[in-house]
């Protein structure tokens, strides 16, 4: 077993290294980046008065017809702020520096991009199941879009094990650690917790989960924000120091921390970049199957909101924990991971510090727990069909209960290679759809914006209402999906009457 486990340790660092999935992933991100017309810095005000215009902790319920765009924010939101953003960021500095956040910074610019890009695709190419509820993700664009059944059916198989089967079972066992080492509390106990109250949101389906999301989201964002800034501010005299260090570190490690961290320029972008990436799933497939079900007019907004998410998780919560980290002046060489964050926080808050991590993580990783179960089930869909969804709940809940009791360095091994192989189709995909992207944002700024009929979305003339699954067939070469091809743009006055509106509710599961 040791020796299988170092060879999946080898393979990891190939995967996640400076000469596969961070190139992909942020060349990727700068190629969206250029093609979208800085659509992240051009639209951003517009998206934070798209989310915040919708944000409400009571929306209408989710239903067959989807959620509303915050609640599908909210859960794109729950599966990226998790233990990365209270491990990764340490181990990212631990490891290379406080300069690795300012490459963790620039890779999250450009991934702004990207998850534009997918939850555009989730949108376009979302499907109404055998049920007749919404469902959507890679799988769906990469099947319908490029014609491979084959590659979409090697990403839903990789997002399955790697999100729903393995990923939370390291999810549950940071709670159970940081549990017993916060408050003592035994690990079998807190797995039956957590083996209860995922069983009890999973059989509500998507009305439960959409429900939990935008409750639990904004709550745990508060009580993080305010501890965080708390310490922070206690420490003021340090955080230009801090902010300097950042900055100095990311061409000379070894000059911003006088030669505690011995590390250089590549460890530096190395460790930022992929700890960001992994945080904030920019390019892996995941959060377009959240933005695929949102009732939304128009395909862009629903990108918008994507932009978002991802500026909150890497710009907001994990500054944060890089800030506590630095200004708390714990950085010593040797302590790494969520340790060093607790430590962080005890010097900050004193001996509440480690109860109060102890909580957060509770928070971060239960609701990474029920994002990544959805998830992972839109592809058991698309692979089995419905009926196999309560069979797919159980086995979660087994490996929920069974991450509480281990902590077995192989299995977080496997959580990060599976991470890295569902990265692979998905970013083929994206660079094939490009074009598709790109039509989608001109007809939404072009059309939509002005008061035009769009060609995409509630308002065009098909209506965008999703074919079922099983009548799917691959896009010819320039079609206009959901469109028509000979579509008269002509004005459209008050295009927010005459459609169903996004918070809608409806009979459903």
């Amino acid at each position: 077993m040791d020796e299988f486990t170092q060879v999946v340790q080898g393979i990891n660092s190939l995967l996640w290294g400076v000469y596969c999935l961070i190139p992909l992933l942020v060349g990727t991100g700068i190629y969206f980046t250029f093609k979208l017309r800085l659509v992240q810095v051009r639209r951003f005000g517009m998206a934070i008065r798209h989310v915040f215009g919708g944000l409400t902790l009571f929306g209408n319920k989710a239903d067959k017809d989807g959620m509303s765009s915050f609640q599908s924010l909210a859960t794109a939101i729950a599966a990226q702020v998790g233990t990365g953003n209270l491990a990764g960021v340490a181990t990212a500095i631990a490891m290379g520096g406080p300069g690795a956040i300012f490459w963790m910074w620039l890779a999250a610019f450009f991934g702004m991009a990207t998850i534009f890009s997918e939850a555009i695709l989730g949108q376009v190419f979302r499907r109404r199941d055998a049920q007749g509820h919404i469902t959507g993700g890679p799988a769906y664009y990469i099947s319908e879009g490029l014609g491979s059944k084959a590659l979409a059916a090697f990403f839903a198989c990789t997002i399955i094990v790697a999100l729903g089967f393995i990923g939370n079972m390291v999810q549950a066992n940071s709670i159970a650690d940081a549990f017993r080492t916060a408050f003592g509390i035994p690990v079998w106990l807190t797995g039956i917790v957590i083996f209860a109250l995922a069983g009890f949101i999973f059989i509500g389906g998507i009305r439960r989960i959409a429900s939990f999301a935008e409750k639990m989201v904004p709550i745990m964002a508060l009580v993080y924000i305010i501890g965080s800034i708390t310490i922070i501010v206690g420490h003021g005299d340090m955080f230009w120091a801090a902010l300097k260090s950042i900055f100095v570190g990311a061409f000379d490690p070894v000059a911003a921390t006088g030669g505690v961290i011995g590390a250089g320029i590549k460890e530096a972008i190395r460790y930022g970049v992929a700890r960001g990436l992994f945080s904030n799933e920019a390019g892996m497939g995941s959060t377009p199957h959240a933005h695929a079900v949102a009732k939304v007019r128009h395909p862009g907004e629903q990108g918008l909101a994507a932009l978002v998410g991802l500026f909150f998780d890497t710009f907001v919560v994990l500054n944060l924990t890089a800030f506590v980290i630095l200004t708390t002046g714990v950085l010593d060489g040797q302590t790494t991971g969520i340790s060093l964050t607790q430590q962080a926080f005890t010097v900050g808050l004193g001996s509440i510090g480690n109860g109060f991590v102890a909580i957060c993580l509770l928070f971060f990783a239960f609701t990474t727990i029920i994002g990544w179960y959805f998830f992972a089930e839109q592809n058991v869909k698309y692979l089995f069909g419905a009926r196999w969804v309560s069979t797919y709940r159980v086995i979660v809940l087994c490996f929920l209960m069974l991450g509480s009791f281990l902590h077995v360095t192989l299995v977080w091994e496997l959580a990060d290679l599976f991470n890295g192989l569902m990265v692979i189709p998905n970013v083929i995909a994206l660079i094939g759809l490009s074009k598709i992207v790109g039509r989608v944002l001109d007809d939404y700024e072009s059309n939509f914006l002005k008061g035009h009929q769009p060609l995409y979305g509630a308002l065009s003339a098909g209506g965008a209402e999703p074919r079922p699954a099983h009548s799917a067939r691959p896009l010819r070469h320039g079609a206009r999906w959901h469109s028509g091809e000979h579509v008269h743009t002509k004005r459209v006055h008050e295009p927010q009457r005459g459609h169903r509106d996004e918070g809608a509710s409806g009979e459903g599961e």
